[in-house]
């Protein structure tokens, strides 16, 4: 009964895939120009083949930095071929200068060049090829969506939006009994008797349910699912989905029954993972203390230049456990900012001044919170602590907001590295999935992926 299927990659496979060939291309490409040009800067024998592994690791690492595993990117021209510069140039930069884990620096220096051009072109030339041939054709996956009528065009224009090789095909209406018209034209309705039929048709890939009403689900589409399901088709929840897909916890289509939809980290209470992050928590700290020491003379000059005002500024937040810290920070606006009452900053706000903004770019203002940070009252990673009279307004409005507070608040975040500056109650609601999908996903790996993507972000001046 099973039709034949496309092959389809998944998000998590894409980005394998852009890793797994980005190393094999770069150490073909090495191989071929060693044996066509009179190139003897890197060649692996034996007893040098971790020359391989640490150059493999750069190029992975300082990818992840300048965003070459972000699927966005790695699909848009333009900002894969500046980013595949700045990787190639930086990954022979490093190289040269570990001598102790690399090749000797060449005598002939014609070697460097072949070098970083071997890198630059394999990486050129296998990003073009996934572009054309890949990402427009193997990442299509068919979909079928059953789910109440009134809730059915947001359901698929959303998960459109956020992957547009996710093609929601077919709609099954669960309320039959409703005269209704989709308003996508490109996605079919259908009825229970025909699903079966369809799936087998249309090669397709998964079945997401999306409704809360239980009953909807008829015994009759209840043993259409439960077919499916033994023929090998995959069913999925939306809200698995969503999460899946974005990265973030779909708050507004969560029901009251919290703890069902997202269980928090084991690591939220591992004592160990909590003493390790507390240890470089603290090193970070010093060392960021140490750094602003040092660029505290300019900042000296600009804040007398610029802001015209004291130096630090502080503010009362809310940190973890709904308990109240004072923040610190270089200032970054006008004197009496706020002497009409506290506002959302916006991304163009008239009150930051030139040198304010420059501050915020460069995310130099939030030095200060180094302090905080040795103090326990501010963790390196977490949610942005939040003002009390907007921690009070959105809760009201936003279910779950004040859970975000059963962890330390951080310096950067989840939502910092995936979302623009919000400045409304619709962004903060979308940051909230965000700072939820932290505190469920909590780990090592999930923090140095906020790390490499905060890096990214002040390296491409994206401060808020």
């Amino acid at each position: 009964m099973k039709g034949k299927k496309k092959i389809h990659f998944e998000v998590s496979e894409r980005k394998i895939l852009l890793r797994v060939f980005d190393v094999l291309f770069v150490l073909l490409m090495l191989y071929i120009v060693g044996i066509i040009f009179n190139f003897d800067y890197f060649y692996i024998t034996p007893s040098n083949f971790y020359w391989t592994i640490v150059l493999g690791g750069y190029v992975l690492l300082v990818g992840s930095v300048f965003e070459m595993y972000n699927l966005q990117v790695a699909s848009n021209q333009f900002q894969v071929i500046r980013s595949i510069v700045l990787t190639s140039s930086t990954t022979v930069l490093f190289y040269l200068l570990t001598p102790i884990f690399t090749p000797v620096l060449p005598s002939n220096r014609i070697q460097i060049l072949y070098f970083f051009l071997a890198i630059f072109l394999a990486l050129l030339l296998w990003r073009m090829f996934y572009q054309k041939y890949l990402a427009s054709h193997r990442f299509e996956k068919k979909v079928i969506l059953i789910s109440e009528k009134e809730l059915a065009d947001e359901l698929i224009s959303g998960l459109k939006s956020i992957d547009p090789h996710y093609n929601i095909i077919a709609f099954v209406n669960t309320d039959e009994s409703s005269d209704f018209k989709i308003l996508n034209k490109s996605v079919s309705i259908l009825s229970v008797d025909n699903l079966q039929k369809f799936v087998s048709k249309n090669s397709i890939s998964e079945i997401v349910i999306a409704t809360q009403r239980t009953e909807e689900i008829t015994v009759e589409l209840y043993n259409k699912l439960l077919l499916l399901l033994e023929n090998g088709f995959i069913i999925k929840e939306y809200t698995q989905v969503y999460e899946n897909l974005t990265q973030r916890i779909p708050v507004q289509f969560v029901a009251r029954d919290f703890y069902k939809y997202f269980p928090f980290s084991r690591s939220n209470q591992n004592q160990l993972y909590l003493l390790f992050v507390r240890f470089f928590e603290v090193i970070i700290a010093l060392l960021g203390i140490s750094l602003g020491l040092v660029l505290l003379p300019l900042i000296l000059i600009g804040n007398a230049i610029g802001n015209k005002g004291k130096l630090f500024y502080t503010q009362i937040r809310i940190g973890k456990n709904g308990e109240e810290f004072r923040i610190l920070k270089f200032r970054t606006m006008v004197k009496n900012a706020e002497a009409a009452g506290a506002v959302f900053a916006t991304t163009n706000d008239a009150r930051i001044t030139p040198f304010g903004k420059f501050l915020r770019k460069s995310r130099i203002d939030e030095f200060p919170q180094f302090i905080n940070i040795l103090l326990g009252e501010m963790a390196v990673i977490g949610p942005r602590p939040e003002r009390p009279v907007f921690v009070n307004e959105i809760a009201e409005l936003m279910p779950f907001y004040q859970t975000r507070h059963v962890v330390k608040p951080g310096l950067t975040g989840w939502a910092q590295v995936n979302y623009s500056y919000g400045d409304s109650i619709d962004d903060s609601l979308i940051k909230l999935q965000y700072d939820l999908y932290y505190i469920k996903h909590r780990s090592i790996f999930l923090d140095i992926n906020i790390m490499i993507k905060t890096i990214s972000t002040i390296l491409f001046y994206r401060g808020q």
